[in-house]
């Protein structure tokens, strides 16, 4: 996903896991966040819970291998800008990314996601 997004042109951080991104300084700089949905620790969905807290303005794309129509639908009535089951269409998570950046102002400035 990384290399995905780089190749793009956008800055990219990985994070072992959900603690850790949430006491990184990438916190308040990051546009946009893809993020599974299952992660040791910290699920996806909560690290929704608490960004909605932290940083409501930012935009989540979730992915999953275990896709469940009542997660989608609780990641998307949280605020979810895509969710996507793997393996991911890149094409798709490509323009689902450029969309989510224009819409929140940081398409033109490349920053970290």
């Amino acid at each position: 996903m990384s290399s995905l997004v780089r190749s793009i042109g956008y800055k990219s951080c990985v994070f072992c896991s959900t603690e850790e991104f949430l006491t990184s300084p990438r916190l308040n700089d990051t546009s946009c966040l893809i993020a599974d949905v299952q992660m040791p620790g910290m699920s996806g969905m909560e690290l929704q819970d608490e960004l909605a807290v932290r940083r409501p303005d930012m935009p989540i794309i979730f992915i999953t291998a275990f896709p469940e129509e009542r997660i989608r639908k609780r990641a998307e009535a949280a605020g979810a800008v895509a969710f996507f089951s793997k393996p991911v269409d890149g094409h798709a998570l490509v323009g689902c990314l450029d969309a989510a950046l224009r819409s929140s102002g940081g398409s033109d400035q490349r920053k970290p996601l």
